[in-house]
């Protein structure tokens, strides 16, 4: 393809950024020529779902993409916390006070419409400059600031004492691992995201996807 969106499945334990890499390597071997490629927006790396890469002159589109609505699907563990937030982190024990699902709900329809959220220091945000991740990696101080997020719908798949299953409709720019550790905090269990995967970009599907396996690279 010469220029346009290609839509991609992230594996698990892959960057968006590995991503990018290889679909580039592969269509620019696929061309004869380096092709550009670029990402919309990233996933976490333990992560898995909809990616929408841009090619070729569409790279300068990026941004329109980046600003479209997102659907997840995601389990959060209760009774424990992750410095990242994720499996990534160093895990703590907080309690083992089980809620009741009626308290679940409760909770739940609390994060709907419009809240405030602060990103997690492990990010790509930029901070002067330099991404929150980098900086929390050396250790340094980070005061993220917060933003206004919208939470258009968020469903209870299951509920089996430790992990909570929900699907969750959310604007550009929610970060599902800090809605966990939210979650969390509300219910005085504590929480962090242990799967996460997005199914859904505005009205482009995950189901409509390329797997990354698809793109070989030839030697």
């Amino acid at each position: 393809m010469q220029d346009g969106i290609l839509l991609i499945d992230k594996p698990a334990n892959m960057t968006s950024f590995g991503v990018v890499a290889r679909v580039r390597r592969v269509l620019s071997q696929q061309q004869g020529k380096k092709v550009k490629v670029g990402h919309t927006g990233t996933l976490d790396p333990f992560a898995t779902g909809l990616m929408i890469l841009v090619i070729g002159q569409e790279c300068k589109n990026a941004g329109s993409y980046s600003k479209l609505d997102k659907i997840y699907e995601a389990t959060i563990h209760l009774g424990q916390t992750s410095t990242t937030g994720d499996p990534e982190g160093e895990i703590t024990d907080i309690s083992d006070r089980i809620p009741t699902k009626s308290e679940i709900d409760k909770t739940l329809t609390g994060f709907t419409g419009e809240i405030t959220q602060r990103p997690p220091i492990y990010s790509a945000i930029k901070i002067n400059g330099q991404r929150a991740y980098k900086l929390a990696r050396k250790g340094e101080k980070i005061e993220m600031p917060e933003r206004i997020i919208t939470v258009y719908s968020i469903n209870l798949i299951d509920y089996t004492y430790p992990d909570i299953k929900i699907r969750v409709h959310v604007s550009s720019g929610t970060y599902i691992r800090t809605l966990a550790e939210d979650i969390g905090k509300v219910l005085n269990t504590g929480a962090y995201c242990t799967q996460l995967r997005r199914v859904s970009i505005s009205d482009w599907n995950v189901a409509e996807a390329n797997k990354l396996v698809d793109f070989n690279i030839e030697d």
